[in-house]
């Protein structure tokens, strides 16, 4: 009887595991580059564990392939759903590069001047002491106001684009435009509205037109809370003790051009070396992209079309964005002579460090030769502690990263 026990139990336990799914990776790699890979790997593991981050997605591509992807932790804490490379993130201002590159095919296309001035597209929109042009939008150097705290945190439920330009619309400028670069939503937000009456369509039809159908990225979208839209990770904040929470719900349509795109790591990294490779631009724009401009006192600009632009203590260039908004995190990095793009997203914001793309993207940056001396007066030191403010700094010694 006992011998007959034992059989029946080890049929049910080979039963058992022949009806459990196999757990599979969600990656995507290039085994040329595994030991970098496991570098980058390392760092994002340890980022997201030292955080208590609940999801993120990381995509590297390198001479226009996709050399690594995957994603991390869960999309969902309730349901204990595993991010997987689909899930949409949100990545708060760096929603920016994506209306930024709308903004310069309309130039080409002769829809929007760079010249013009804002009341030429929008008249309702009053009169400032001073013209603000969409060449100062687009280089956010317009004078319009920061927001308020009250305004940063604010629903937004239902407000549409146009109507969101009543925060801001009444208000002083605080600076002559075209003498300081100030981050601020509104810059980009008022740059969607004008592309919006330039058109005659909302933001997110121009949208899928420009980016999305056009480029081919799947899991882009402008978001809104009111629909389902597939794979869209759960948002996170932290509560007044630290502890993680679902965070509230915002409706960020009405600043969908600074902020409130859904997105994830490899998305990012097509748009990069799109910008970088396609003929979607012209040569001619494309060598005036990340060109800085002439601010007060000719001191060169820090920030082009949304880009901010940096160089590493070797002189080599690179382009690179930062977004934070509730519930998510995002960071894209592109380095043109190496034809590198490295991005990563989270879905959460409130306390945490900044996320460590320069970290992912050194284990595929070549090794200096040994008679290049590096130039310390230059924006970027590798060894340099954990944080990327420390890491890029500007001529006039500004943070470069937060825009």
């Amino acid at each position: 009887m006992k011998l007959v026990s034992q059989i029946l139990l080890l049929i049910a336990v080979v039963f058992g595991l022949a009806t459990c799914k196999k757990n599979t990776n969600d990656i995507v790699y290039n085994k040329k580059y595994v030991e970098q890979i496991k570098a980058a790997r390392k760092e994002i593991v340890f980022y997201l564990s030292t955080n208590r981050i609940p999801g993120a997605g990381i995509a590297v591509m390198k001479d226009g392939q996709l050399i690594y992807s995957e994603a991390l932790g869960l999309a969902s804490t309730d349901l204990e759903v595993p991010a997987t490379r689909e899930t949409k993130f949100r990545i708060g201002d760096v929603s920016e590069i994506f209306t930024s590159f709308i903004y310069l095919r309309m130039v080409e296309e002769g829809l929007l001047h760079p010249d013009s001035s804002v009341q030429h597209y929008l008249p309702y929109f009053p009169e400032k002491a001073d013209k603000i042009s969409l060449n100062d939008l687009v280089y956010q150097m317009s004078g319009l106001r920061d927001p308020n705290m009250e305004e940063v945190d604010w629903l937004g439920l239902n407000i549409t684009l146009q109507k969101g330009l009543e925060q801001f619309k009444n208000d002083p400028l605080t600076t002559i435009p075209g003498l300081y670069q100030t981050p601020s939503m509104y810059h980009y937000n008022l740059l969607g509205a004008v592309m919006e009456k330039a058109t005659n369509k909302r933001f997110n039809q121009i949208f899928k037109e420009y980016v999305t159908d056009t480029l081919q990225l799947t899991r882009t979208v402008v978001d809104n809370p009111f629909i389902t839209i597939k794979e869209r990770s759960n948002f996170f904040d932290r509560n007044f003790i630290s502890q993680m929470v679902n965070a509230t719900t915002r409706d960020l349509r009405y600043r969908a051009p600074a902020q409130g795109i859904l997105s994830n790591a490899e998305d990012l990294v097509k748009l990069g070396d799109a910008i970088l490779h396609s003929n979607l631009l012209s040569a001619e724009t494309k060598a005036k992209m990340f060109e800085p401009i002439p601010l007060l006192d000719s001191i060169p600009s820090t920030v082009s079309n949304a880009w901010v632009i940096l160089s590493d203590l070797y002189g080599q260039p690179i382009y690179g964005k930062v977004g934070k908004v509730t519930g998510g995190s995002a960071a894209i990095l592109m380095y043109p002579n190496l034809n590198l793009v490295v991005a990563c997203v989270t879905n959460l914001n409130t306390g945490i460090e900044e996320p460590p793309v320069f970290e992912l993207a050194q284990p595929f940056v070549p090794e200096q030769n040994e008679e290049d001396t590096p130039n310390e007066e230059l924006g970027v030191n590798y060894c340099s502690g954990n944080s990327m403010a420390n890491r890029f700094i500007s001529n006039s010694g500004y943070y470069l990263l937060y825009w």
